[in-house]
């Protein structure tokens, strides 16, 4: 099993919105471009994205189902890629003072995956994952310090400056 662990400079939460958009899958995940949601309500169970892997010429399409997703702290997710079969990808968002750890355990369910997994199939394993988790972590660190970036949740009555009165958020 390949599990990999890294501190992110932000909250779970700001993690989590990231996770939880389907759109920004191919953002972060290593070899996928254009991912968009085909099914259910991501990041709810049994709904999946679509997206593509570009090797060169070559467009492969592949999906991603949610099996498991306890919001905010873990996402469990089959990844279908054509003949090699299928993996688990379990993602887990701990608190780590006012940081993130998150750690990911991948390994093959099906298929050819499975059948020829090797150390130097889990050694790949580990070299992807870093890569992911450095994508995760730019991605989530870029967007908290972007102004205006402050997370509160919608519908929250806030006071406007110097209006002297409520806004809606």
């Amino acid at each position: 099993m390949a599990v990999r662990h890294h501190l992110i400079r932000v909250g779970p939460g700001a993690v989590w919105d990231v996770l939880a958009d389907g759109h920004r899958y191919a953002e972060w995940v290593v070899g996928t471009s254009e991912s968009h949601p085909v099914r259910g309500h991501w990041p709810r169970k049994d709904a999946a994205i679509r997206y593509e892997i570009r090797l060169g010429p070559v467009r492969l399409t592949n999906e991603t189902t949610v099996r498991y997703c306890e919001d905010g702290t873990r996402l469990e997710l089959e990844a279908h890629a054509g003949p090699l079969g299928t993996a688990r990808i379990a993602i887990e968002l701990r608190p780590w003072g006012e940081h993130c750890l998150v750690i990911v355990d991948e390994h093959p369910l099906r298929g050819a995956g499975g059948r020829l997994h090797n150390i130097g199939f889990e050694a790949l394993i580990q070299l992807r994952h870093r890569a992911m988790l450095a994508r995760l972590a730019r991605l989530c660190e870029d967007e908290a310090r972007r102004p205006g970036s402050a997370r509160r949740p919608l519908g929250q009555v806030t006071a406007g400056p110097g209006t002297g009165g409520a806004r809606h958020a």
